[in-house]
């Protein structure tokens, strides 16, 4: 079971899919979702703290707008993470919306700087193709527990 990190992080779509394959997705959900559910923090419902930026520094320079930092706190940690990565190329707003050109730049750059298996998908626009998509992206995830369904 590998750890994938997918683009956009944001997409239910691809999450469930890595999850129903037997694999770990790496998402924004469920980073969010710890942040909601840890006691403590003041200023729901995303739990941005004045550390968040701070954090983001790893990954971004500070003449990056803080937006990006913040974003990157998220994201960094992921893509440390990753064993995999699935990325989709110009999505739907409803499969998954990044919102912030200058990280998409960001986390794809260093998401393939990781060297880390990755399955590059433009986002179909037909029925056939939607049927191709998944069946490219379960083979990916098969080929990753080494062929094993």
């Amino acid at each position: 079971m590998a750890k994938v990190f997918i683009y956009p992080t944001t997409s239910l779509i691809l999450s469930d899919l890595v999850a129903r394959f037997g694999h770990t997705p790496l998402s924004a959900a469920l980073q969010i979702r710890d942040r909601i559910q840890t006691p403590g923090l003041e200023s729901p419902p995303l739990q941005i703290t004045p550390e968040g930026p701070k954090k983001g520094l790893r990954w971004a320079a500070v003449e990056v707008p803080s937006g990006v930092r913040g974003r990157m706190s998220l994201y960094g940690p992921m893509i440390e993470e990753a064993e995999a990565a699935i990325i989709i190329n110009n999505p739907d707003f409803s499969f998954g919306c990044m919102g912030c050109a200058r990280t998409n730049e960001l986390i794809n750059f260093l998401i393939r700087k990781r060297k880390v298996p990755i399955l590059d998908l433009e986002y179909p626009e037909t029925d056939e193709e939607g049927v191709e998509f998944v069946a490219a992206i379960k083979r990916f995830l098969d080929d990753l527990n080494g062929g094993a369904a």
